[in-house]
């Protein structure tokens, strides 16, 4: 029952004039008790089908005209080029078989009227039933929007001969911080949820030297902002003798090349959601601006700001700082109070480490996070006593600067938020299929 003909190639004008048969859903229907008009959809597209009572016969037009909106049918018929019809095609029915109907006790709950009264497109009653909601137009052109981001992803660091490499999901101890874990038993034993990869891409860099991968992390934090997921999908990378700007070298590359990749494979996509497809490509093709964080922080207090220096930048600052940007800029060499201890100290300045950070435009804020890392034994001893870490769960870590250790760097990308930004989402939770946050594990 293998499926030949999609309605995007009907619409693309493949089959003009010829007998074609169709699979997919009901969108929407209409009609009298002579003639019907069903909005059909695949993945691919919508197609509006005429049906005829008096082609179709009694039994075939009763079963279509009592089919609910999402059953799903055989439509057999033919091409009828018809520039009234949404796409500039029909199909003029010629037979219909209803093979998965909807019960008229149970209809389909998402309908134009529940998604116009959501805010920003989400409600809790749409996320009850995301299963569902998933088959609307907006959240397919979002999937498939990501599937284009990973696709990118994927393609960039392949061009490059990076290897492509797996880290456990179980771990021992904490990239970012403590207070961000979830907590697992495992066998009598305390584990947790990996923050990020890093670690682990660490111990693999002597050997491979290029690697990255894309998998989901996972961060114990109960913000509740239109960035935050507790279950996000991260972008890694991790490289050998490599400094800071090399570092981020690669960040600037591979956030162009998704905007690039989305230009070239979603452009009807980004059209349908509104996007200007000028400023997608301004992102694909102009550099980004790098700015230290001092700056960053004089800018702030410029703007009436209530931070000190040394503090982190928190989103409603990132919001304040990138509202003037028209690219993505990079904000580097953080005070090193303010940063983990596998951050290299920057040698012509102590009170810094060799990192950075990509804040995106419109709102959006941080969506890579990496820089140098500190890569001595010696360095990274005296950062976890200074932090006041243990270091046995470490002990690994410490090992890969004990036997050969060398310069290298790398960065984290949050692939849920570079979709968000890049496809103008009011909310994270619009890109990913299942999001996951503090107050919601289901469906």
């Amino acid at each position: 029952m293998a499926k030949d003909i999609w309605i995007g190639d009907v619409q693309n004008g493949d089959y003009d004039g010829q007998e074609v048969e169709l699979k997919g859903w009901i969108k929407r229907t209409r009609g009298s008790n002579k003639i019907r008009f069903v909005v059909l959809r695949d993945s691919t597209g919508t197609i509006q089908c005429v049906a005829k009572r008096d082609v179709v016969g009694d039994d075939a037009f009763e079963a279509i005209a009592s089919a609910l909106i999402e059953s799903s049918l055989i439509v057999r018929g033919t091409v009828n080029v018809d520039e009234r019809s949404e796409g500039g095609h029909e199909l003029v029915v010629s037979g219909i078989e209803i093979v998965g109907p909807v019960d008229p006790e149970r209809p389909f709950p998402i309908t134009e009227s529940a998604m116009k009264a959501a805010d920003g497109g989400e409600t809790e009653f749409l996320l009850d039933n995301r299963h569902l909601y998933l088959r609307t137009s907006r959240m397919t052109t979002m999937l498939k929007m990501r599937s284009s981001v990973f696709g990118a992803i994927h393609s960039y660091f392949r061009d490059l001969d990076f290897v492509e490499y797996q880290a456990p999901n179980f771990v021992a101890g904490a990239v970012e911080g403590g207070s961000t874990l979830f907590e697992v038993p495992y066998f009598g034993r305390k584990a947790y949820l990996t923050q990020s990869w890093q670690l682990y891409a660490e111990a693999a860099m002597p050997a491979l030297e290029r690697l990255y991968t894309i998998a989901p992390s996972f961060r114990a934090e109960k913000s509740r902002t239109r960035r935050h997921l507790t279950e996000f999908w991260h972008a890694e990378m991790e490289i050998a003798w490599a400094s800071n700007d090399e570092v981020m070298n690669h960040g600037e590359g591979v956030v162009r090349h998704i905007a690039s990749t989305l230009l070239d494979e979603r452009r009807e996509e980004l059209q349908s959601l509104g996007r200007d497809l000028e400023l997608i490509g301004r992102y694909a093709d102009s550099p980004f601006p790098r700015m230290r964080y001092d700056e960053a922080i004089e800018i702030l207090q410029g703007k009436g700001v209530d931070v000190e220096w040394g503090q982190d930048l928190d989103y409603s600052k990132e919001k304040i700082l990138t509202q003037d940007f028209e690219v993505p800029h990079f904000l580097t060499h953080y005070p090193k109070v303010a940063k983990p201890f596998y951050h290299r100290v920057d040698p012509e300045d102590d009170k810094y480490v060799l990192c950075h950070d990509l804040l995106a435009p419109e709102g959006y804020g941080e969506i890579i996070g990496g820089g140098e890392r500190t890569w001595s034994e010696q360095e990274i001893l005296a950062r976890l006593e200074e932090e006041g870490t243990p270091k046995e769960a470490y002990q690994f870590y410490i090992d890969t600067r004990s036997y050969g250790g060398v310069p290298h760097g790398g960065f984290g990308l949050g692939v849920d938020r570079v979709c968000s930004w890049l496809g103008g989402a009011d909310h994270i939770r619009e890109v990913i299929p299942f999001p996951r946050d503090s107050r919601r594990v289901t469906p």
